[in-house]
């Protein structure tokens, strides 16, 4: 599976309002291996960013000056991400951006250019629901060091996102065994091979009628964010609460 861990800053919080996309972070997994392929891209919005979002960014008007504009990046970005799973934290928020960005251009939504969309943020909350689930805080949660992290970067959150998502994710490494039967990584075009798994018996823990009316939700709210059916309404049966 090809995968893209996508960030991107901005100008503000509000795509809605005329905030902008400043720069965009690329870094591309393919079957759980990082592959050192990556997109960083910094983009003239053509408008001041306004001062909370500086101090965290950092990116200057006069530093984005002479920068392209995105309608002179788009190609570049779409294919890079094309057909690809996007794996975002907070993805109503990047795909709103960039939706907003390819609105302009009269270029659709970005889920017509990729294979699908995986939000970490809602991995996380599932995963430590009631605690702090931000980028920073699951670093350290996780153990993953971003001492790098001065001011928010794209290529850097989206570099650490990786590393967030192996860890979220660990208990899939079980499942696939390289030719010698090691788990722990290797060679990223070493053969593979599924464990079977026939012969346990796996309990199957259901939703409550709570849980899957606050999945609804989320899922609705990533309709909104993507501008269309998001690729787990494709994917995912309707869900059956407990008895």
């Amino acid at each position: 599976m090809r995968q893209i861990f996508f960030d991107t800053e901005t100008t503000g919080l509000d795509a809605d309002k005329g905030d902008r996309i400043i720069e965009v972070g690329c870094v591309e997994m393919v079957n759980r291996q990082l592959t050192g392929n990556h997109l960083h891209l910094y983009i003239n919005p053509e408008r001041a960013s306004h001062e909370d979002a500086l101090r965290v960014h950092g990116l200057t008007e006069a530093f984005l000056s002479d920068k392209p504009k995105f309608a002179e990046i788009a190609d570049q970005l779409l294919a890079f991400v094309a057909g690809a799973e996007l794996v975002i934290h907070n993805a109503p928020f990047d795909i709103g951006f960039i939706n907003a960005e390819l609105k302009r251009l009269r270029r659709g939504v970005l889920t017509d250019h990729v294979g699908g969309v995986r939000d970490t943020l809602l991995m996380a909350r599932d995963l430590f629901p009631g605690k702090a689930n931000s980028l920073d805080a699951l670093c350290r949660r996780l153990e993953v060091d971003n001492t790098k992290r001065v001011l928010h970067g794209a290529l850097l959150d989206a570099e650490l996102l990786a590393d967030v998502y192996i860890r979220l994710t660990r208990g899939q490494d079980a499942l696939l065994m390289d030719e010698h039967g090691d788990a722990s990584g290797g060679d990223a075009h070493a053969a593979i091979e599924a464990v079977d798994l026939s012969r346990y018996e796996l309990p199957v823990l259901r939703a409550s009628a709570a849980e899957i009316e606050a999945h609804a939700k989320l899922l609705t709210d990533l309709d909104k964010a993507a501008g269309g059916a998001c690729q787990w309404r494709k994917l995912e049966p309707v869900p059956q609460a407990v008895a």
